[in-house]
């Protein structure tokens, strides 16, 4: 299955025509963390379940619908988006590589998206096999398996359940990453970051990418103050790179004086070279509109130089995800 890179001759034009004019509604966006799925069609169980599960965003009953490259668009329509990361979004487990078969058959029908984060299960017997698959599928850059963690007030710092990041199956499996040329997308509160650390430290060659920011929901002046002593244990590490995605908090407008504290926190800590904006989208649209997310990015970063600027909305998410073509380099401003 080919997988179609991105056009960088649009791509370079793009970060031109910004450079240029500095008119924010040109500056070019990866959107390295978003959805598509089909749950009338493809088992995604969270989402075709009744129950419905319970949720950080509270009612999620908007988002159990089809959400494919015409309904991102409509949703974006009013920035330009000129890349795209999938993540995988809880297909079945049974069939934890189906999802990245069906999203890179999308992709060779429709151009999008040009990378794939995929399922993964680290402590389990098919894992293997899955990796074989994904050494086959090219739109596959990193995998996800969200480790086990306990809520706040629960958790300590001897935590080590099975499929916890101290779990020794469960690290068995993430040293196969490296070998398989996959990155690892990390899902768990900040509370669990010292976990995090450990594994980053002890598996250099991994790329972790943060995902969510640690899920800072609570946005309290001592919980956000806790937060940051987390995140600066991972910021020190080279190896370890973050989304600008997932902060969403119920009940409260997606607003910059609300973003502010997170978004300044997060980009001052691993700098502008290891910070890569996401929507998120259609989950974080629980929350906002991707309009009311894109133009809070872009207000917040306004403090950056427009080479920074860039780096944070297009260059690192291209340069992390490879999705430039291996023989057309992205010129020298991206390396």
């Amino acid at each position: 299955m080919v997988t179609k890179p991105v056009d960088q001759y649009l791509v370079q034009a793009a970060r031109q025509a910004w450079l240029d004019a500095g008119d924010e509604r040109l500056l070019p966006l990866v959107d390295a963390h978003h959805h598509y799925w089909d749950p009338v069609r493809n088992p995604h169980p969270w989402l075709q379940r009744r129950p419905r599960i319970a949720f950080r965003y509270g009612d999620y009953e908007p988002i159990c619908r089809e959400f494919l490259p015409p309904h991102y668009d409509e949703a974006a329509r009013d920035h330009l988006v000129v890349g795209h990361v999938t993540m995988e979004g809880e297909w079945d487990p049974a069939d934890p590589s189906g999802e990245a078969r069906w999203i890179s058959a999308l992709a060779a029908a429709t151009g999008e998206p040009q990378a794939h984060a995929a399922q993964v299960w680290l402590d389990r017997e098919d894992l293997a096999a899955v990796l074989a698959v994904y050494r086959a599928l090219p739109l596959v850059r990193s995998v996800r398996h969200k480790p086990a963690t306990l809520a706040r007030a629960a958790h300590h710092e001897h935590f080590a359940a099975p499929g916890s990041m101290r779990c020794p199956r469960w690290r068995d499996g993430y040293a196969r990453l490296a070998p398989a040329g996959l990155m690892f997308e990390l899902q768990v509160p900040w509370w669990h970051f010292g976990e995090a650390l450990e594994l980053a430290r002890d598996f250099p060659a991994t790329t972790i990418v943060v995902n969510h920011a640690g899920l800072p929901a609570e946005r309290d002046a001592a919980s956000l103050a806790a937060w940051r002593r987390a995140l600066a244990l991972l910021a020190d590490c080279a190896n370890v790179v973050v989304k600008l995605s997932g902060i969403g908090v119920p009940g409260r407008r997606w607003t910059p004086e609300l973003q502010r504290p997170v978004l300044d926190t997060l980009i001052d800590a691993f700098g502008t070279g290891r910070c890569l904006f996401a929507s998120n989208f259609p989950v974080d649209g629980l929350c906002a509109s991707f309009d009311e997310i894109a133009s809070t990015f872009k207000v917040l970063t306004r403090r950056f130089t427009p080479a920074e600027r860039l780096a944070l909305a297009c260059d690192n998410a291209l340069r992390l995800y490879r999705l430039f073509p291996p023989c057309s380099p992205p010129q020298e401003a991206l390396a």
